[in-house]
């Protein structure tokens, strides 16, 4: 399984907004320059990530986009549920609709569930706060 464009520029995008928005709201056309990402694509997120409650938005000459949580509040998990849905490792039995014929009899269903389990325990592990520090000690570091 990989992580789509989606998460990782969504996260990268919140971290921006972390790190820069400190003084203020952050123009979307800031961070995608900053980020390398185009301005299209991010609007399309904060707009998830606006309605999800993670961003909220101010218009206006000194507008933009601010986190609407605490750094401690949002998790990479929140981030990643948020922009890719709930993931699974496997498609057998991640659907309800759709049960997997062989659930009953499979005897490597519980190793997916638990690798599942163990990648969402750790993305919701780790929070902007988190991030913001190691953004710190990397710059402290250089």
């Amino acid at each position: 399984m990989k992580l789509t464009t989606r998460s990782r520029y969504g996260t990268r995008m919140i971290l921006d907004m972390a790190l820069h928005g400190h003084d203020g709201p952050v123009r979307i056309k800031d961070v995608a320059a900053r980020q390398g990402v185009s301005i299209k694509y991010l609007e399309k997120l904060v707009r998830e990530l606006k309605q999800a409650g993670f961003v909220r938005s101010r218009r206006g000459p000194r507008g933009g986009h601010e986190l609407a949580k605490p750094l401690e509040a949002i998790t990479v998990g929140d981030i990643v549920r948020t922009l890719e849905g709930e993931l699974s490792l496997v498609e057998c039995g991640a659907d309800p609709g759709r049960p997997c014929p062989r659930l009953a009899d499979c005897l490597t269903r519980e190793v997916w569930a638990e690798a599942a389990s163990a990648m969402h325990k750790a993305l919701d592990g780790i929070t902007l706060a988190d991030l913001v520090a190691r953004a710190g000690a990397k710059a402290a570091a250089s």
